[in-house]
């Protein structure tokens, strides 16, 4: 017997991503706070999408579980989850990449069961499929530029290897961080920094190049070697980083997908 139903592991997905918006300071991202660096989002408008995406999980969850081809059936679940998103933003796109990496983590968390391995279910059910689709250039996306011009990997070559990002990074961060007392939102933060010190995320990429990466490497290395969230003063830091990422235009979005991912995967109450 499975131990979660599809609407169940929706549920999951969607609470992932609500706590990932309701982090703060979260350098560059938007919050309950203000917008970050995204003139064209807003916590309302967030909140709106992340909604909207849970029936389009419960179908996901569902191909899943019946370990559905990935071209063949999650991609076009994938295609008319976005229209849904679209529709609720008034076509902004607020979680596309969310929507891609949270996706296959439901669907392999379906498949998996009690077995709890969704990292090995994920490889061995679309590994080769997700492999083929990372080398393809045609989809319309900021990744896929970044691809193109950089020779970036992005999310797609990382869920063809499991998402080491997710389980090898964060979710190792955050239990070290829950484990030396901080409460689950300065986690989630220290958690971000983990992925911002190694992760090349392409949406920094495409908005700022190679600079701008080495920018977000640099002030998430400098945070943590000052001890992070655990050290005092470690709230006003990380909000003198994210006002310095909203003067840059520097928005991680691709590690706040990782680190809802890994809010999926294991979520701990206070």
């Amino acid at each position: 017997m499975n131990a979660w139903s599809d609407t169940a592991l929706a549920d999951r997905a969607v609470s992932a991503l609500l706590d990932e918006l309701d982090t703060y300071p979260k350098p560059g991202l938007v919050s309950r706070v203000d917008s970050g660096a995204h003139a064209d989002m807003d916590y309302d408008l967030m909140l709106r999408s992340a909604e909207s995406l849970r029936a389009p999980f419960v179908a996901v969850a569902g191909a899943g579980r019946a370990g559905a081809s990935f071209r063949g059936v999650l991609v076009p679940l994938g295609i008319e989850a976005e229209r849904t998103m679209l529709a609720a933003t008034g076509g902004v796109n607020t979680h596309r990449g969310a929507l891609f990496t949270l996706g296959l983590l439901v669907a392999a968390m379906a498949r998996a069961g009690q077995r709890w391995d969704a990292r090995a279910v994920l490889v061995e059910t679309w590994g080769a499929e997700l492999a083929a689709h990372a080398e393809e250039e045609s989809v319309a996306t900021h990744g896929a530029k970044v691809r193109r011009d950089l020779g970036a990997g992005g999310v797609r070559a990382e869920a063809s290897r499991g998402f080491p990002s997710v389980f090898d990074l964060a979710l190792p961060a955050w239990r070290a961080a829950r484990a030396a007392g901080l409460p689950s939102e300065a986690a989630r933060v220290e958690t971000l920094f983990v992925l911002m010190q190694s992760v090349e995320d392409t949406n920094v990429l495409f908005r700022g190049g190679r600079a701008a990466a080495a920018h977000v490497r640099a002030a998430a290395a400098g945070f943590l070697e000052q001890g992070g969230c655990r050290a005092e003063g470690w709230f006003g830091r990380a909000e003198q980083i994210h006002r310095d990422f909203v003067r840059r235009n520097i928005s991680p979005g691709g590690c706040a997908d990782l680190l809802a991912a890994a809010m999926l995967l294991e979520p701990i109450a206070d």
